[in-house]
């Protein structure tokens, strides 16, 4: 191996170390400065499943210590065949005082398990002066089934939430009441946040009588702008995990966010269109790579759609942040400002022609995508498809309650026979605003 070589691979295993799930810095504060009391309640969140996949899955909880904690889950509603898994990786485990994160592996596709969380607070007084000094293991047994093959084709896709805490709160409600296998959030769950506590608020605790609303009904992730912005939002997957690096190609561990699941008939891709402004944007100092992320993830979706599982299924439905079309060439798909008092905004859109909708876009049509489902403008939008666009798109609605146009959604998507059924809900009014239907490939 030539020095270049050498120096490119040194660079690539280096950048993939920095981004292992367990090795950033800052994922906990010192013991100094933890001034939570000790006899606090150890847990102070519900469970939240993350990553739903066929054969894993990620559950995260809030803690209020530092705390070694563990799922226990089996295949027996009473847990008498429990295992025990605890956080982190190998070696040591990440032994954490904000948030726990536990990866179930292993698991069977289209299968029903029943965990419990729980948790030992952990004295640390240095390297060789550690004990347990006490023990919270939860009593409510919860369950979650599996993605694969012969799995329940339904979802739903909310976004926009922004932690409006009313239209959350119809959201949730909505979602519980159609039971879906899992649930898509589409973007902008964040505003802007500069701490761990203010992401626990969004993700973990929020502010609705339904605090286990992720406990039993797994999400995906598809982010938004907004959720990149913040000091926290820097590291969001210390509170929202990465994927698992074995569910992608080495080349695209890196891309910790973007989906390709088997739900039943149905396989659900998503991608991630990044910040809506441009990397030279001067209000980000540099601090952006949006431009090279949305490449790499062109890659990944070119392997992605060959997969056996995706390839085969008879509908496929991306889900992405920011629209990926819009009748009017002009429309920033970001906040729509003049262009005579700042020209980047058309700029930007012209940004995004060029990368996610000419690079996304011809994949998912030629392998026979039927329906994107995006978010970002506030207001419901339907765009049929035409002659050369054989791909319909579907916006979501905006956060607040009282809005006459933007009202909140829950997107609802199942099959029917061998036909592709979304349903859009207007939680505002408690009614169903349209319904579209595609036939498979």
């Amino acid at each position: 191996m030539d020095r270049r070589d050498f120096l490119k691979n040194s660079a690539m295993a280096a950048a993939a170390v920095a981004i292992a799930p367990y090795a950033k810095a800052g994922d906990a504060i010192s013991p100094a400065e933890n001034k939570t009391a000790a006899n606090a309640p150890l847990i102070d969140s519900a469970p939240m499943l993350q990553n739903y996949a066929e054969t894993s899955i990620g559950i995260a909880f809030s803690v209020t210590d530092y705390a070694n904690g563990y799922v226990e889950y089996g295949l027996q509603p009473d847990l008498s065949d429990a295992k025990r898994v605890k956080c982190g990786g190998y070696r040591v485990t990440d032994m954490n005082n904000q948030i726990i994160r536990v990866r179930l592996t292993g698991l069977q596709p289209a299968t029903r398990y029943y965990y419990r969380i729980g948790a030992d607070r952990i004295g640390y007084g240095g390297g060789y002066n550690m004990k347990i000094t006490g023990n919270q293991t939860c009593s409510e047994i919860y369950s979650f089934t599996t993605a694969g093959k012969k799995a329940n084709p339904h979802f739903c896709v909310i976004n926009d939430t922004h932690a409006h805490w009313d239209a959350f709160a119809r959201v949730t409600d909505k979602i519980a009441q159609l039971a879906p296998s899992c649930v898509i959030w589409n973007g902008d769950a964040c505003n802007t946040e500069e701490t761990v506590d203010a992401q626990k608020r969004i993700f973990l605790k929020p502010e609705i009588n339904r605090k286990d609303y992720a406990a039993s009904m797994p999400h995906l992730f598809c982010p938004g702008n907004h959720d990149l912005r913040g000091m926290a939002n820097r590291h969001l997957e210390r509170v929202w995990m990465y994927r698992q690096p074995e569910e992608r190609l080495s080349r695209d561990w890196d891309l910790g966010r973007n989906f390709a699941v088997r739900m039943g008939d149905i396989a659900l891709i998503g991608l991630d269109t990044a910040e809506d402004k441009q990397d030279t944007n001067p209000l980000f100092a540099g601090l952006y790579n949006s431009q090279e992320y949305r490449k790499a993830q062109t890659e990944w979706l070119k392997h992605a759609l060959k997969q056996k599982d995706i390839a085969s299924a008879p509908h496929i439905v991306a889900f992405c942040h920011i629209p990926l079309f819009d009748d009017d060439p002009t429309h920033n798909p970001g906040d729509v400002a003049p262009a005579d008092k700042d020209p980047a905004y058309t700029k930007d859109f012209a940004l995004w022609q060029r990368t996610c909708a000419n690079m996304w876009t011809p994949l998912l049509q030629k392998a026979g995508c039927r329906v994107i489902i995006t978010a970002h403008m506030h207001k419901y939008r339907f765009d049929a498809p035409t002659g050369s666009r054989k791909w319909a798109q579907i916006v979501g609605g905006g956060p607040k309650i009282n809005s006459k146009n933007g009202f909140p959604t829950v997107i609802e998507g199942f099959t029917e026979g061998k036909e592709l059924v979304i349903r859009i809900h207007n939680v505002s009014q408690g009614t169903v605003v349209a319904e579209h239907r595609f036939n498979a490939k």
